[in-house]
């Protein structure tokens, strides 16, 4: 049977996120945040207000509306997996939300499968779609590492009654276009360059480094960053594709700070990109000259957030984007697609497609409070 009632553990986190976005409202609403990182080396021209308004309202609501649908139905054929681009720390959380969506839907661990390709690389992608398709899987969300590679295997998928859900970066022009759910990534991107204009005081010259220059979670996370940036005398002097590798992210960010020196700031797009090029900034002893702005809160980057050499990093929901993904897979699976979206349909953004998982910004005077919502998730 479903359980009907959300856990303890759940109703708690819901309470400590509808506090936190109280507080980044509130914060927002006065101007900048009255703590200051002064006595450490990284102290910003501007501190930044930190907004943690996630949109766990909504979800928590459709996750409701799903569970109700599917009481009393049988979930035995229920078989689904989420396949994400990298083995990084930030898709622990989107593990822990994934194996938790199941256990409260009743569905067998054994049908519940998670896979982070070790490498990041699409081969390593695709030979798991390949096992999971011969494994018999009904559904899997997916953050594609290149969503044009994947189309092909996705339609093949779809015309075979999978269901395919995209997850962490949309999936335009393929069978699964329909739904996204994730952060809306042009306003991920311009949170960041908000705070990038903020933390310069509208002037220097920054370089961004990323994981793909194709996904579209990064072109559209860079375009909304760009987008934040017109009007001031900031530049973008580079862009630069370091293929997911959090080494190559480090060596790269060294090459730029030592080839230009006018550079102030970087923005790193990938979770793993604000903690390389934290190490590259330290490296160069350049902590309290340039500032760093990263997407996504793995452990280390919290780290550098709380040392202050990382001024702010804007920060999604990977553990909303499991849980609700397994209760979207499975109603597909037993209901039907027409049936899961009617229920999804109300909650969707203006684009008729995205489900946000919600988006916010963490700085060192937020730190404290985000930390509180992850242990109460079970992530920390």
């Amino acid at each position: 049977m479903l359980r009907t009632r959300r856990s303890r553990t759940a109703a708690a986190a819901t309470a400590v996120l509808l506090s936190l976005a109280a507080a980044g409202c509130s914060k927002s609403a006065g101007g900048s945040d009255a703590s200051s990182s002064a006595g450490t080396k990284a102290a910003a021209p501007v501190a930044l207000a930190g907004s943690v308004t996630f949109n766990q309202t909504n979800l928590a609501k459709l996750d409701a509306a799903l569970k109700s649908a599917l009481a009393g139905k049988d979930l035995s054929k229920v078989d689904i997996a989420m396949v994400v681009n990298v083995a990084a720390d930030y898709w622990k959380a989107g593990q822990v939300g994934f194996l938790k969506g199941c256990s409260d839907l009743g569905v067998a661990k054994s049908k519940c499968t998670y896979f982070a390709p070790p490498g990041g690389k699409l081969t390593e992608q695709n030979s798991e779609l390949e096992t999971l398709r011969s494994q018999g899987v009904t559904g899997y969300s997916i953050s594609a590492i290149d969503p044009t590679s994947a189309a092909g295997t996705i339609h093949t998928d779809v015309q075979k009654g999978i269901g395919v859900l995209a997850i962490d970066s949309p999936l335009p022009g393929t069978d699964a276009a329909s739904l996204y759910l994730g952060t809306p990534n042009y306003t991920a991107g311009f949170q960041a360059g908000t705070a990038m204009k903020q933390v310069l005081g509208g002037k220097g010259k920054v370089a961004i480094l990323v994981g793909s220059l194709t996904a579209s979670n990064a072109t559209q996370r860079i375009a909304g960053f760009e987008a934040a940036l017109k009007g001031t005398k900031i530049t973008v002097a580079q862009k630069v594709n370091d293929n997911l590798q959090a080494s190559t992210a480090t060596s790269d960010a060294e090459t730029i700070l030592a080839n230009n020196p006018d550079v102030n700031g970087l923005y790193g797009v990938y979770s793993y990109d604000g903690p390389a090029l934290a190490q590259a900034v330290t490296s160069a002893g350049k902590t309290s000259s340039v500032h760093i702005v990263s997407d996504d809160s793995d452990a280390q980057t919290l780290k550098f957030i709380k040392s202050g050499v990382i001024s702010g990093t804007v920060v999604q929901m990977p553990y909303q984007q499991g849980y609700t993904g397994a209760y979207i897979l499975a109603a597909e699976k037993v209901l039907g697609k027409d049936k899961t979206m009617a229920l999804v349909k109300p909650y969707l953004e203006k684009d008729g497609s995205t489900l946000s998982s919600g988006v916010g910004l963490v700085t060192k005077s937020d730190l404290s409070a985000y930390q509180s919502l992850e242990s109460q998730l079970g992530i920390g």
